[in-house]
């Protein structure tokens, strides 16, 4: 495969740690020039010396800054996300905003930014990390759920507009992968289901799936990769689920 991407340049958001660095390595290993994206600028540096890319300390929250930001890339990997596991009535407004800030209205500017690039070379690929809770709902997770299901929308309207210039854009949409976003959100779904932490996993996370163990980020990557090469120019507008047969329920 290596090769595949060569001269592309790619951007991967929260791209420092989890499914994003997965996500930066498949790229670089197929050839592209990876700039990583991240809040930590520390982190992204590094991962970006590693793979010989470039790094970008970026507050995607900060939506104003954003706005004004000019983007070269070819490909576009919208993966940076947050997540906060809370019944409605006790969820704080504010992260709410935030939650569709960052993972929707960011993916917005960054797509919105690197198109006019894209159409003017005729080539580009949007892939857009969704989650399977793009396609369902879980109790305590109504910013999440909200935010994944918005990106679902915005990735098909972009598929639509770019097919006419070479640009294709897909969801992929897995389950629960081994990342520190998973890790993270153990204790408070342990709070709010009233289970012990060390029943999460097999109670919480995997109760829907088919196949019982988390997915890891470098098998999301390897779906990404293909995505982003030039054998998919077919495949745009769709969602790549990735759940262990929890959406064939």
């Amino acid at each position: 495969m290596t090769g595949d991407l060569s001269g592309r340049r790619a951007l991967v958001t929260g791209a420092a740690s989890g499914i994003g660095r997965a996500c930066a390595q498949a790229l670089a290993a197929r050839g592209a020039r990876v700039v990583i994206a991240d809040l930590d600028g520390a982190a992204a540096a590094e991962v970006a010396d590693a793979l010989g890319g470039e790094s970008w300390q970026v507050d995607l929250s900060d939506l104003d800054a954003l706005a004004g930001v000019e983007i070269e890339a070819d490909i576009v990997v919208n993966n940076a996300g947050i997540q906060t596991v809370a019944p409605i009535p006790e969820f704080d407004p504010a992260r709410f905003r935030l939650m569709l800030d960052l993972m929707v209205t960011a993916p917005f500017l960054l797509v919105r930014a690197a198109l006019p690039g894209m159409y003017a070379k005729g080539w580009g690929r949007v892939v857009n990390i969704s989650s399977v809770h793009g396609l369902r709902a879980s109790a305590y997770k109504s910013a999440y759920v909200t935010a994944k299901h918005a990106l679902e929308g915005l990735s098909k309207v972009t598929a639509l507009e770019g097919a006419a210039h070479g640009v294709t854009s897909n969801c992929v949409n897995p389950g629960y992968v081994r990342t520190p976003l998973v890790e993270k959100q153990i204790a408070d779904q342990a709070r709010v289901h009233g289970i012990p932490e060390s029943e999460v996993v097999e109670k919480v996370m995997l109760t829907e799936s088919a196949i019982k163990r988390l997915l890891e980020p470098e098998e999301v990557a390897d779906l990404v990769a293909w995505l982003c090469g030039p054998s998919s120019g077919m495949v745009t507008g769709t969602s790549y689920v990735m759940d262990g047969g929890w959406t064939a329920r």
